[in-house]
């Protein structure tokens, strides 16, 4: 038997080299140096994964009334006492509208230094379902005004302590409150090493779907999922302008004022927002322009937006087609993150100065797997504004409502959601690697968190008492 030696051609020459390429800007090097997942672990010599239960209160810690009246400067004025009253409700309503009091906590503990973009709002109610471009409802995270590219541990724990605090609202234990923060903890810790044993693409286009229900043993959640899923189905754009909308004189059709939540707004400032439009279409890819181009603008109104939004200007616009079915649009405000002036506490880089609203959108596009299609920003008389379908079945599941039995699954759900939000910016090998098998960090969580609610219960005691002694004012249940 005959044949050629390995390593050597046919003709006794040796083979020629494989050409060595240059490395590609924007690609992985090759070939690698080290793995993402042992630089993760060796991250836990320097930040023990114990060391993320610490919190420690600085003396300039500004108090809860001072905190929310700064959060206010920029809003409209006539509309914060609304906020402040609506932080006032409950403690985990004043977590939900104080992400930079957070924020200014969260600079002052361990973190790993592993950046990603963050949420940097991922409390316990800022996930929810919406509908993709085929009417299918997705899982995920819904609310991206603070985003930023930050420390993954920051949304951990801001979910984490949430949790302690819906499920106190709801009137659970603190055993199921502090084991539905430590599953949060764990889900993310699992799913993160999930991810890392994907292929990429695989990892990259997970669906946050009923599927999850499945991976995170979530199986008590099932049937107010259901049930939230029917809502969201029936929350559309037709539904509310049918709601909101009367015929107008020359035959369209124009919002009715129902204020405080909706207010007709002044000819002038409605066709400054109509004119925004324009530039907003600029913001979509050339593929959705056709879609826009079938719709008329018939009105503008004004709408009042969530408790952290509150005083935020932000509107609604109502287009219609052909047949005169109902588009709307909300064009809502984009103020600079409110974890801005803490990043460099934390060893991170403050984002360079550009639109905020570009800044939201981005940062939406970058942690969701699906985002809505008509997804963009503009600019009304010099302030940046996001732009999005409103009403585009969304739904959302609230954790203070729930049974003390789902609390755990709710957790392990929302922590899974998080981990692969995350995956999309930072290598989910390298957080994996930190993280690690066990529970150490799990658990090191969910001590902060019952500490973080403890705290947030107190700072929402100030609020009630500045508002009571009249040190700010609150207009409560609106």
């Amino acid at each position: 038997m005959t044949g050629a030696v390995v390593g050597v051609e046919a003709d006794g020459t040796e083979p020629a080299a494989p050409p060595r390429l240059p490395r590609m800007r924007g690609f992985a090097a090759w070939p690698p140096q080290g793995t993402p997942k042992h630089e993760g672990k060796a991250l836990r010599q320097s930040v023990p994964r114990a060391a993320h239960r610490l919190l420690e209160l600085d003396a300039g810690r500004p108090d809860a009334v001072s905190a929310v009246a700064q959060s206010n400067a920029g809003r409209i004025p006539e509309l914060t006492p609304i906020r402040v009253g609506r932080m006032a409700a409950t403690p985990f309503a004043f977590l939900r509208g104080s992400a930079g009091l957070m924020a200014y906590d969260l600079a002052r503990t361990p973190t790993t230094r592993i950046g990603t973009q963050i949420c940097g709002d991922a409390h316990a109610a800022n996930f929810g379902l919406y509908g993709d471009a085929r009417g299918d409802l997705v899982i995920d995270l819904n609310d991206f005004d603070e985003t930023v590219h930050g420390p993954w541990e920051w949304d951990l724990k801001r979910l984490a302590a949430s949790l302690v605090l819906a499920g106190r609202e709801a009137g659970a234990d603190e055993d199921t409150c502090r084991a539905a923060a430590q599953d949060a903890a764990g889900a993310y810790r699992r799913t993160m090493r999930l991810l890392a044993k994907l292929p990429v693409l695989d990892a990259w286009n997970a669906i946050a779907d009923e599927e999850l229900v499945s991976h995170t043993d979530a199986h008590d959640l099932l049937g107010t999922l259901q049930r939230v899923s029917e809502q969201a189905r029936a929350n559309t754009s037709g539904r509310f302008a049918a709601k909101s909308t009367e015929t107008a004189e020359d035959g369209g059709r124009r919002f009715v004022d129902a204020p405080p939540v909706l207010s007709r707004i002044p000819d002038a400032d409605a066709a400054a927002v109509a004119a925004s439009l324009e530039s907003y279409v600029d913001t979509l890819g050339e593929d959705r322009h056709p879609l826009l181009a079938r719709h008329a603008v018939h009105d503008v109104a004004f709408r009042v937006v969530g408790t952290g939004s509150v005083g935020t200007r932000s509107y609604v616009v109502l287009l219609l087609d052909h047949r005169e079915q109902p588009l709307v649009l909300q064009v809502k405000e984009a103020r600079p993150s409110a974890l801005v002036p803490h990043l460099l506490t934390a060893g991170f880089d403050a984002p360079r100065a550009g639109h905020e609203g570009r800044r939201v959108v981005l940062g939406q596009k970058r942690m969701q797997v699906v985002s809505d299609i008509l997804l963009g920003w503009t600019t009304v008389e010099g302030r940046p504004y996001q732009v999005r379908q409103f009403r585009n079945r969304k739904g959302s599941v609230d954790p203070a409502a729930l049974a003390a039995d789902q609390f755990d699954d709710y957790g392990r759900m929302t922590g899974a959601l998080l981990a692969r939000a995350h995956s999309h910016s930072a290598d989910p090998r390298l957080i994996a690697g930190y993280c690690g098998k066990n529970e150490e960090l799990d658990e090191a969580v969910a001590d902060f968190a019952v500490a973080y609610a403890d705290r947030t219960e107190a700072d929402h005691g100030q609020l009630v008492e500045g508002v009571r002694a009249g040190r700010i004012e609150a207009e409560l249940g609106v």
